[in-house]
């Protein structure tokens, strides 16, 4: 590092706490960094001195800024992450957007207080998956109307039979929205579903829950993977900070 490199203040996530709190060092572009917090009242952000520029978010990079959070996760029982790469010039300038913040985290604390976000997702197998639109009587017919037909007098036949199967997958999804996320919604504090990634996805969700319920809730999930297995996989993660749960908006205001 050259010594005229001007240096700003690289903020991970925001803790309800009362002391001036201790989370070692982290490693960011190839420099151990020493973690320190900013407080304000009983919150403080959780942040490390760094080079000020524009981090890029690669693969090294969001790993060092998980790392971080999760570590603080393990030690206290309250975090609000905070989404990668804001970085301020200085300590004061993140005081400032604390104390801004201050009456939302004042409100989010209790609700988030002692609880952890898990992710599920579940992606159909693909020979499941084919067997299933195969079986569906409409895709069927359709299938057979188009077979032989020429390149030109099947054309439209096969844009409906991709809308029909566009369908039926889309009933799947509802199909398993209502018998695995639905049980699961009712044992945790808030659930959500997003958006599925692929084309085989048929449920990406995340669940806020409380810590000392989280046996108990790995255990409907392995449940539910026990019954469904041989149509579908899991991927189960966490414990992580509640990302779906917080909608915090990262600006100073001006004066």
């Amino acid at each position: 590092m050259s010594q005229n490199e001007e240096m700003g203040i690289y903020i991970f996530c925001a803790i309800q706490t009362n002391e001036d709190d201790q989370f070692g060092t982290i490693e960011l572009e190839d420099e151990e960094r020493e973690l320190f917090t900013i407080r304000y009242k009983d919150a403080a952000m959780v942040a490390a001195e760094v080079p000020m520029k524009i981090y890029h978010p690669n693969k090294k990079n969001l790993l060092t800024h998980q790392q971080a959070v999760s570590f603080v996760m393990g030690q206290k029982d309250t975090v609000i992450p905070i989404s990668f790469g804001n970085t301020f010039k200085s300590r004061d300038d993140v005081k400032v957007l604390l104390e801004n913040l201050y009456p939302q985290f004042e409100k989010l604390f209790p609700n988030i207080k002692g609880k952890i976000e898990v992710g599920l997702k579940v992606i159909g197998k693909k020979e499941w998956l084919e067997a299933m639109v195969n079986e569906n009587p409409e895709v069927e017919k359709m299938a057979a109307s188009v077979k032989g037909k020429s390149e030109a007098a099947g054309y439209y036949e096969r844009i409906q039979l991709g809308g029909m199967a566009q369908k039926f997958f889309a009933s799947l999804q509802q199909d398993i929205k209502q018998e695995i996320f639905a049980p699961l919604e009712e044992t945790s504090e808030a659930a959500k579903t997003n958006d599925p990634l692929g084309e085989k996805m048929l449920l990406n969700a995340a669940f806020l829950i409380d810590r000392e319920n989280e046996e108990k809730f790995d255990q409907l999930v392995n449940e539910a993977h026990d019954k469904w297995k041989d149509k579908v996989d899991f991927s189960y993660t966490g414990p992580w900070p509640a990302y779906n749960f917080v909608n915090i908006r990262l600006k100073v205001e001006e004066n």
